[in-house]
């Protein structure tokens, strides 16, 4: 099976092309450029490469969230067209859920984040169990104290993974049990993403399939607050 994994839900932007268990090739960039501007070219540049023809995929996996509304938009929508005009399955991963892998055969529990601003983080709680990583709650959007009080009280050791690590450093630094996770652990790799969507269930319905926000867009909630009022 030759899947094309698609990840702009955050800074990080990974496309990767894989067959069976072979990664046939990998792009990922870790820098503030217009995932808009860059995305295609990035898939377009990889197909090239590895000698692919979109005809040629079988199935088309993205980070489906939580994360950047923008960045999902983006990545969700071009997984869409794609799968839709070329007749493809369809799959969608957690963000956080990549994330995840890094953190395989870790002996303890494994907490990817993203930094959602305001003192809050998109934040996954997983475990490693043999050769998977199960989620152990659902992802959730919370504020970092109230997520961080209820992790102290698991007791157990704790990696915690994530891009915006350097924002949360010093906190996580008295957290008992924290483990940070290396730079290469904290970023979500596409060729993971492939792996995980190998084994998942294509969408029934493409053109309703969503991104995972957690919350509303901010023009959304200004809107609501106004109707509040």
């Amino acid at each position: 099976m030759k899947i094309l994994a698609i990840d702009s839900s955050n800074l990080v932007m990974g496309v990767a092309i894989t067959s069976g268990a072979k990664v046939l090739g990998e792009i990922v960039t870790n820098s503030k450029k217009n995932h808009s501007e860059r995305l295609m070219p990035a898939i377009s540049q990889l197909m090239q490469d590895t000698g692919v023809s979109p005809e040629g995929l079988d199935r088309i996996v993205v980070a489906q969230g939580p994360g950047s509304y923008t960045g999902l938009r983006i990545g969700v929508t071009i997984a869409k067209m794609m799968a839709w005009t070329l007749k493809k399955q369809l799959v969608g991963i957690s963000s956080l859920e990549i994330v995840a892998q890094n953190g395989r055969y870790f002996n303890g529990l494994i907490a990817p984040f993203f930094d959602a601003r305001r003192g809050q983080v998109f934040a996954g709680l997983y475990k490693s169990r043999g050769d998977e990583i199960v989620p152990a709650v659902p992802d959730r959007l919370l504020l970092m104290k109230n997520w961080l009080a209820e992790l102290a009280e698991l007791d157990q050791p704790i990696l915690f993974l994530s891009n915006d690590m350097g924002k949360w450093a010093d906190t996580l630094t008295h957290f008992p049990g924290a483990v940070p996770g290396t730079a290469a652990q904290n970023i979500p790799h596409p060729s993971e993403l492939a792996r995980l969507g190998a084994a998942g269930e294509p969408v029934g319905d493409i053109h309703h399939f969503l991104p995972t926000y957690l919350r509303l867009a901010e023009a959304e909630a200004k809107w609501l607050a106004r109707q509040r009022r």
